[in-house]
């Protein structure tokens, strides 16, 4: 049971003494938020896409297929997804809340839109060089990848609450 521990936490009294997530959670998280945002692309896709083809945005002999590779639409699906989903989810997607973890802001109270996105943009960068952005989680103090440096997050897991 790690503790995050930082020489600012007079500047986030709240994370004080709070239990880190571990790898495996946020993996098993990642893992389910992306089938949940693929299975949501096809659900949308199939629906716009008549008016993607008339606006001339893709061709109609061209299908659309979700693939985590270079294609405009695939990418801004996930950065959406993700982006949207901590900012309303208040640092909890779908996937995290069904693991028991949380995103928190280290800068501030609440996590922005902004932060969200840029967290969401940082997922790019961690896959970068072979996945090494998700390795520093074992590296950096505070078990920190790259996108939570990128955006000034920290990974928590949720304390349970107390029934009476």
């Amino acid at each position: 049971m790690a503790l995050y521990e930082s020489i600012e936490t007079d500047r986030m009294p709240a994370l004080k003494d709070m239990e880190l997530a571990s790898f495996s959670r946020r993996a098993i998280s990642f893992l389910v938020d992306l089938a949940i945002a693929s299975f949501l692309f096809f659900v949308v896709f199939s629906v716009i896409e008549p008016f993607l083809i008339k606006m001339g945005w893709i061709k109609s002999d061209q299908e659309i297929i979700f693939a985590l590779n270079l294609n405009w639409y695939s990418i801004a699906w996930v950065v959406m997804y993700f982006g949207l989903a901590v900012y309303f989810g208040n640092g909890k997607t779908p996937g995290k809340c069904m693991i028991g973890i949380r995103i928190v802001s280290t800068a501030h109270e609440r996590i922005s839109l902004w932060h969200s996105i840029e967290r969401a943009l940082g997922y790019g960068y961690s896959t970068l060089e072979f996945f090494f952005g998700f390795i520093q989680f074992f590296l950096y103090p505070n078990r920190r990848t790259l996108h939570d440096r990128i955006a000034e997050t920290i990974v928590i897991r949720e304390k349970k609450k107390k029934t009476n």
